[in-house]
């Protein structure tokens, strides 16, 4: 049985990757659960990750870390995680290494806490960029490739479990999609894995004070008259 290391379900995106393509590997796996240090690192995590990070994912004596690394693994293992057709697959190959790449804006101003609901704008231009260029892909793969499901490329695949993350982002700092995306967006929310995901964020109690918006952003609230 794989053994996957998770931190925190509320601020934790990275680990929620992993777990979601665990998840829709369809394999049995543990959750081990560790708690996040400052800033997502914590050396007590070398025991089990090479980079001390999370998530890392044991199978046997193979250890894989990176999301990517773990999404492709257990694709290598498990049919039905990408795209069937190759034009789909590349697209989706190609979204999900952006996403583990890109996007660094919307990844240090929307830090992940499902909990949360805050409007932070006015946004910088390159949040603003990031949140663009996330609805403009998911408007493309639904446009190219959604027509066989609800889902970016019909079927749910490792490119929705790459940006579930993005979506609860979207949802704490009360940012719309407009069209295609936000039926999308709506739809991803839905999916009873990401429900799940939410109900056991929302049963915890643990406060990372450098993922807290309401700490984050407490002088740009308090300057607009928003603080709480």
């Amino acid at each position: 049985m794989y053994r996957l290391y998770i931190a925190n379900r509320n601020y934790s995106s990275w680990s929620l990757r992993g777990w979601l393509c665990a998840k829709l590997s369809g394999a049995p796996f543990e959750e081990v659960d560790v708690q996040l240090g400052d800033g997502g690192y914590n050396a007590s995590y070398l025991a089990f990750s090479p980079h001390g990070l999370v998530p890392c994912l044991h199978d046997g004596d193979v250890v894989v870390w990176e999301s990517l690394a773990i999404a492709e693994y257990l694709a290598e293992r498990h049919a039905g995680m990408w795209p069937a057709d190759p034009k789909a697959r590349a697209f989706a190959r190609s979204m999900c290494a952006e996403m583990h790449a890109g996007f660094r804006d919307l990844r240090n101003d929307m830090t992940m806490c499902i909990r949360e609901r805050l409007d932070v704008r006015p946004w910088s231009p390159g949040l603003a960029r990031d949140i663009e260029r996330v609805c403009a892909l998911w408007g493309e793969a639904r446009r190219r490739f959604g027509g066989g499901g609800d889902y970016l490329f019909g079927a749910f695949s490792i490119a929705d479990a790459f940006f579930a993350p993005v979506a609860f982002r979207f949802q704490t700092y009360l940012v719309e999609p407009q069209g295609e995306a936000h039926a999308y967006w709506r739809r991803l929310l839905a999916h009873p894995f990401l429900r799940a995901w939410e109900q056991a964020a929302l049963a915890e109690t643990t406060i990372v004070e450098a993922d807290e918006p309401r700490i984050v952003y407490r002088d740009k609230l308090r300057a607009a008259g928003r603080a709480t």
